[in-house]
């Protein structure tokens, strides 16, 4: 007799926290919550991940969030989606992953832009008005700087460019524009690295754009409602 009554009031405690969550969805129907912004190859991308992805694109770049419109919240979205995608590649590629250290340097570079973060304080009551930490912060950084090494990986051994590009480059682009500022002549021997490196890092980018086509064009992308401008909340009905 006493399991009997101990299972019966397990049953109804049960019934009871049911009727309770019931309750409390119940009082928040109407209430924007999360919910999916994308799915890529079947993993999922919220509302919560855009958001806190917005809110390290406004640190990074010292803008209120409240600044960012449709069209940015876009892009901050196809990133995410890029992200997911080149994530996939990573497991197959080779690379040295970015450390902390190297991570806390940009961070260091980032917290420069706000001149009250001159003093610890300061810096935390930055980071928390965006609502943000600092090691959530490193560890964002890091995942970009190994991405960016991912893409270098891929890429970068099959750009090559040659004297006649970086002779028409300097011709063309680089003295014009050394005359509108009035500065003196500078050789070609001068420059050419900087122009080597310049022409590359443009043509991995060129590279870049096509490869995250192609990822996409191979990959099962969605977006539900696609029409509707993404970072704004649904509300339960």
């Amino acid at each position: 007799m006493h399991r009997i009554r101990t299972i019966r009031a397990a049953a109804v405690t049960a019934v009871v926290l049911w009727f309770s969550m019931l309750a409390v969805l119940t009082a928040r129907a109407g209430e924007v919550i999360d919910r999916i912004v994308a799915t890529v190859n079947g993993h999922i991308i919220l509302q919560s991940d855009l958001d806190e992805a917005l809110r390290y694109e406004a640190l990074l770049s010292a803008r209120p969030v409240a600044q960012f419109n449709d069209d940015d919240r876009r892009a901050v979205l196809d990133h995410l989606i890029d992200q997911e995608l080149l994530g996939e590649q990573m497991k197959l590629a080779s690379f040295q992953h970015a450390s902390e250290a190297e991570a806390a340097a940009q961070v260091s570079a980032a917290r420069k832009l706000y001149p009250e973060a001159v003093t610890a304080e300061g810096w935390q009551a930055v980071l928390a008005g965006y609502g943000l930490t600092e090691k959530a912060l490193i560890a964002h950084v890091q995942q970009q700087i190994d991405l960016m090494r991912l893409v270098d990986a891929r890429l970068r051994p099959a750009v090559q460019i040659d004297s006649k590009s970086i002779e028409a480059y300097y011709r063309e682009k680089f003295v014009p524009q050394l005359k509108e500022s009035g500065a003196g002549d500078v050789p070609l021997a001068d420059v050419s690295g900087k122009i080597r490196e310049l022409l590359t890092e443009q043509k991995v980018n060129e590279l870049m754009v096509s490869w995250l086509l192609s990822l996409r064009s191979e990959s099962r992308v969605s977006i539900p409602g696609a029409a509707e401008s993404p970072g704004e909340g649904v509300q339960t009905r």
